[in-house]
């Protein structure tokens, strides 16, 4: 995974400000409301919206709002198991495992009056595969079958391993059996594309939300355009064919960069659901509308190995920097909602041995030490090799006050430790670091990955040496061999993949390719009156299609 060209997707959720939420099924969600109740809620986030285009989307914020403004086949349920939702029922998958027939549901719409059918589905995967689009989620589709040769340019999109049978069936056919494809059929990246919409909009499509149409839950309404715009809504979408079931009407979105600020609008009423960190998070940790929700994600420093002179290939210098970081009082201290240290690359709580139960962090059993005293006997041993005595780098990240609060405090320990190390803090906005770090232009950064699916993969599959999402470019021949094993020989073995994979997180830490520093948990003062919401650790992470006001 990760071939072609936050994230994973990524997800990036770096500084954004997301809704956590608990759930209750369809049946308590079709709970009556009175009339009088207005369904109408503002959620302050803390950054602009990338994209609006599903091929296009690679960011935590944009699949969020994807989520609810369109559908795939399926919908994440609160157990995070996919259920039918454009279609009549889960698929009819092969005996091998590499044939999916799905049947479409025949009510669904477009919110332009158009039929949503199978062409749909076809165009959509076809688009997000063709080299012409660039779309970095093009690595989702690797088990489709012809998918990799297309986006490399060696095979037309028609030969894509997707058909409709007809105007409402569905024939998928893979490479090879993937245990987790069901989930990705829920994921934004595979929903449908309305083929004469967009190319009757050109360029424009996606532009503005005067240029999309729907046919989710929800529509997209006031959206100016990506990463200018710090206020739009979500308004219900009359032409859903669940409708009846959509109790909201509307949710306002605003970008509130500073904690601090956020906090008075919600205590004002201007606002009814804000991020906390910090000491804000620590002082409203025992408040009634306190929630603090898990993600399947990673934060991580990343550095520029990709010119031959590079100083950050020197894994030396890389290791001085991870022991120079206490990572425990980073989470304690300056996040202070409940988020953990991390001991590799793949998170707690996302995937389990088959057998075992066993979590796979436990079974991997990594750890990343903060040690000044190591931290500078490596640094040592970098200067030498490098033939230097001191090293400044820029830092980037994205601009929010929480993201800014981490980075000082980095800042602080790297300089306290390693003397002679200068670290010059470059906040912007998130989505600039985005289009930085795919361009490359930069030295370190900070980084992360939200989990697309439940499964190790996710993350081991960032740093092949062919990932476009590899934006540091660290090699390392070993881990190369222990992904691909995964992938591929191993892929149908349960107990050697998972031994793959282990293998993998090891050798990342080992050689310090990248540096984990955090799993975040996302905390929020919520008001009480909001119920009925979906939230995934992994995938798109919200789901308002249930939720309401009470």
């Amino acid at each position: 995974m990760k071939k072609g060209s936050m994230s994973r997707i990524g997800f990036s959720i770096l500084g954004l400000a997301l809704l956590g939420g608990c759930y209750n099924n369809q049946s308590s969600t079709g709970t009556s409301t009175s009339s009088e109740t207005k369904q109408e809620f503002t959620q302050l986030i803390g950054s602009e919206l990338a994209t609006a285009d599903t091929s296009l989307a690679t960011d935590t914020l944009s699949f969020y709002m994807i989520n609810n403004y369109d559908e795939g086949l399926y919908r994440l349920d609160e157990d995070n198991q996919a259920v039918p939702a454009g279609a009549e029922s889960l698929a009819d998958v092969s005996a091998d495992g590499k044939t999916y027939t799905v049947k479409l549901r025949q009510d669904a719409t477009w919110s332009n009056g158009d039929k949503v059918t199978a062409k749909d589905y076809v165009y959509g995967w076809q688009r997000t595969v063709d080299p012409k689009t660039a779309s970095q989620y093009a690595f989702m589709f690797s088990n489709v079958v012809n998918a990799d040769d297309i986006a490399d340019g060696k095979k037309d999109v028609s030969e894509l391993g997707i058909k409709a049978v007809d105007d409402y069936t569905l024939e998928i056919t893979l490479n090879k059996a993937t245990p987790y494809f069901s989930s990705l059929l829920a994921f934004p990246s595979f929903f449908p594309q309305n083929q004469k919409y967009i190319e009757e909009q050109g360029t424009n499509y996606a532009s503005t939300s005067d240029h999309l149409i729907f046919n989710g839950p929800f529509k997209l309404e006031g959206y100016d355009g990506p990463g200018i715009d710090t206020e739009w809504k979500l308004v219900k979408n009359d032409t859903y064919w669940d409708k009846k079931n959509v109790k909201l009407s509307t949710i306002n979105f605003s970008v509130v960069k500073e904690t601090s600020t956020a906090y008075n609008m919600f205590e004002d009423g201007q606002a009814q659901d804000i991020s906390l960190t910090g000491e804000l998070a620590k002082q409203k940790a025992d408040d009634k509308e306190y929630v603090a929700e898990p993600l399947a994600a990673t934060f991580y420093v990343e550095f520029n190995q990709a010119a031959s002179d590079s100083p950050y290939r020197n894994a030396n210098l890389r290791k001085a920097i991870s022991y120079a970081i206490d990572r425990a009082s980073l989470v304690d201290n300056i996040l202070g909602n409940g988020s953990v240290v991390s001991t590799g690359l793949v998170p707690s709580g996302m995937s389990y041995n088959s057998e075992t139960k066993a979590d796979f962090t436990k079974d991997a059993n990594l750890s990343l030490d903060y040690d000044q005293a190591k931290a500078k006997e490596y640094w040592e041993k970098a200067k030498s090799e490098l033939g230097i005595t001191s090293l400044s780098f820029d830092f980037l990240s994205s601009d929010t006050d929480a993201t800014k609060q981490v980075t000082q405090y980095m800042k602080a320990q790297i300089e306290d430790t390693l003397s002679g190390v200068t670290v010059n803090l470059t906040p912007v906005p998130g989505t600039v670091r985005l289009d930085r770090v795919n361009s490359g232009d930069f030295q370190v950064a900070l980084n992360n990955w939200v989990a697309d699916y439940n499964d190790p993969s996710t993350f081991l599959d960032l740093f092949l040496e062919d990932s476009s999402y590899n934006r540091g470019k660290w090699i390392n021949a070993d881990y190369n061999k222990a992904v691909t094993a995964a992938a591929n020989e191993d892929a149908n073995d349960e107990t050697k993949r998972w031994q793959d994979m282990i293998d993998a997180d090891t050798i990342l830490n080992d050689d310090m390719g990248i540096v984990p520093l955090y799993q975040p948990k996302e905390a929020h003062l919520r008001s009480s009156s909001l119920k009925g919401i979906v939230s995934h650790p992994a995938g798109a992470q919200y789901d308002f299609k249930w939720a309401y006001i009470k």
